[in-house]
């Protein structure tokens, strides 16, 4: 997932249809989600710019770094600007989408789309035609005729954290949604780790700004959120950035990907530590846990603050907004 200076916000799930997602090297579900938020100024635009590559150079390939292991999914997107949303669902090179008007929509690794269909590939039914799997009599209902079996009906863990908010979508409510690991929303297992989470509040309005929270380390239940505001000349961060290998980067060599290398950068091994401060000494834990959850609740009241002002937002006063977060976070693990 991941956001860009237009206020444009992309986010990918994997998803299995009918249709085995190829092993050979292709755009992944992630290359795309850089390209549409690089490329496009609106949420309309970056649906374009992904389903032209999509049309031009497919989607495929390993999800994983380490080659000893291969999965490969095909992508659902979701992608959203000030304005509008919309939800992009797609199989090989062919995909459907959904304008977004009212409500809370959520994306899930499971197919979403039915009957409500407002852009598609456009030899989309003629394909599943020739495949047979639709006769082109009944409506044509896109998570039937792609997902295996019943896959399309069952339930999604994000929708149903959703409801427990009962219509609350603030910021505060999107991050206690990310943390829920009773749903499945948030995962902290052996096997699989939800790696990292924002949560981006787009202002209709064009005079204020978009603010993005991102914790930039694993489990949400365990990172904190700190805010990020495009501007000019923002300062960069060090300390949030994976190292670069230049031309010894394993994504570089050919044969590919035949080592993995350590990517973890300085937060990220701070976080390490505290997470292992959390499982084996609880008092020391949960107290590091509470000041961190502090620092978090005055990044939210600041921009809750910057979000509700009659005045102009002066960029010099965001400018070095996250690397003072994540400064300060870093502090407070050392």
């Amino acid at each position: 997932m991941g956001a860009n200076e237009h206020g444009v916000c992309v986010a990918n799930e994997a998803v299995v249809t009918r249709e085995p997602a190829s092993e050979s090297e292709a755009l992944l579900g992630m290359d795309l989600v850089r390209l549409g938020l690089e490329r496009g100024a609106t949420a309309k635009e970056a649906l374009d710019v992904i389903v032209a590559l999509l049309e031009e150079h497919g989607q495929g390939g390993n999800y994983y770094e380490d080659g000893s292991s291969c999965h490969t999914f095909q992508s659902a997107f979701l992608i959203v600007d000030r304005n509008e949303a919309w939800i992009l669902e797609t199989s090989g090179k062919y995909w459907a989408a959904e304008k977004i008007t009212e409500g809370v929509k959520c994306i899930c690794n499971q197919l979403s789309l039915t009957t409500k269909i407002d852009a598609e590939h456009p030899e989309l039914r003629n394909y599943v035609r020739s495949q047979g799997w639709w006769n082109g009599d009944s409506d044509f209902n896109f998570s039937e005729v792609f997902s295996l079996a019943d896959d399309h009906l069952a339930c999604c863990s994000g929708r149903e954290s959703l409801e427990k908010q009962g219509g609350d979508v603030s910021a505060q409510a999107m991050i206690d949604v990310l943390r829920d690991k009773d749903s499945g929303v948030c995962v902290d297992s052996e096997s699989f780790l939800t790696t990292a989470s924002i949560v981006s509040v787009l202002p209709q309005d064009p005079s204020f700004p978009c603010v993005h929270y991102f914790t930039g380390t694993p489990d949400p239940s365990r990172s904190i959120f700190k805010p990020f505001i495009f501007v000019d000349d923002v300062k960069l961060v060090p300390k949030v950035q994976s190292p670069s290998f230049g031309n010894d980067d394993p994504a570089k060599k050919i044969p590919r990907f035949q080592e993995k290398p350590d990517r973890r950068h300085e937060l990220y091994k701070a976080h390490e530590w505290a997470r292992s401060l959390l499982e084996n000494d609880q008092e020391k834990g949960q107290k590091l846990m509470r000041i961190m959850l502090d620092l978090e609740k005055q990044g939210l009241e600041a921009m809750d603050d910057i979000l509700t002002r009659t005045e102009v937002l002066d960029p010099a006063e965001v400018v070095d907004l996250f690397y003072d977060c994540v400064d300060t976070e870093l502090k407070f693990f050392k």
